[in-house]
């Protein structure tokens, strides 16, 4: 397991202490502190691999905080508050944090949303050392330009809309490597507001359905994982 960092910025110590309890028992390094100011201060000064940050903080709230950490830094701030109002979620989310956790939470669920932030970032860290390495991915006959972001089969150009073509991209650069239907929301859609499987099932959908009008078997490029999700074929070869 990789060493994370995480800070806990929580008023209330007996959170603090559940918090600390429950990463340290997971493997990870927290620490806790009480002020949204000097929860700022310690960004600024040192290094974070997440943020969990309490909405109700005396002083500066946990928006202010927020906003003010998004000014430098990209470290993932997931947003923690006892307040259910859709309006605060969106909030939060809208002024920058990557997730949020209405209280109270269960410890596994609060681990899993800390595991999938981590392996999105582990994911674009290795998308972008992968798009620096080529520019175009070829597979069973097709040709994606990451720069252009056109996809192209026999020099014959096809339509993807944006989140297809992102799907698509993921699949291609990934072969033989199975994803989940969250995996898939959280990559493409970046954000723990959209948790509907049939969304990725009806986006595979239609590029399965575009791939087999030029005469490609959508199974030739994304396989399902039955109970599990997809993957490309990496034994299709190459033209």
């Amino acid at each position: 397991m990789i060493d994370r960092h995480i800070l806990i910025v929580d008023d209330e110590e007996p959170m603090r202490e559940l918090l600390l309890l429950y990463l340290q028992s997971a493997g990870y390094t927290a620490e806790a502190i009480s002020d949204g100011e000097e929860a700022i201060h310690f960004v600024k000064r040192r290094h974070f691999d997440l943020i969990l940050l309490d909405l109700m903080l005396p002083g500066i709230d946990g928006f202010e905080v927020c906003r003010q950490i998004r000014n430098f830094s990209t470290v993932p701030i997931v947003m923690l508050s006892a307040r259910e109002q859709t309006a605060d979620k969106v909030i939060g989310l809208r002024i920058g944090a990557d997730d949020y956790i209405t209280k109270p939470f269960e410890y596994q669920e609060l681990l899993a949303r800390i595991e999938t932030i981590f392996r999105r970032e582990q994911f674009a860290h290795e998308d972008r050392r992968h798009a620096k390495q080529q520019t175009v991915i070829s597979h069973n006959g097709l040709k994606m330009n990451l720069q252009t972001h056109q996809v192209f089969h026999e020099d014959v150009e096809l339509s993807f809309t944006p989140k297809e073509f992102a799907i698509l991209r993921i699949f291609l650069s990934n072969k033989g490597r199975v994803f989940h239907r969250d995996d898939i929301l959280e990559l493409v859609w970046k954000t723990p507001t959209v948790n509907d499987d049939r969304t990725v099932d009806t986006h595979i959908k239609n590029i399965r359905e575009k791939l087999s009008k030029i005469g490609i078997p959508g199974q030739e490029v994304i396989k399902t994982v039955w109970g599990t999700g997809y993957i490309c074929n990496e034994n299709a070869k190459d033209k």
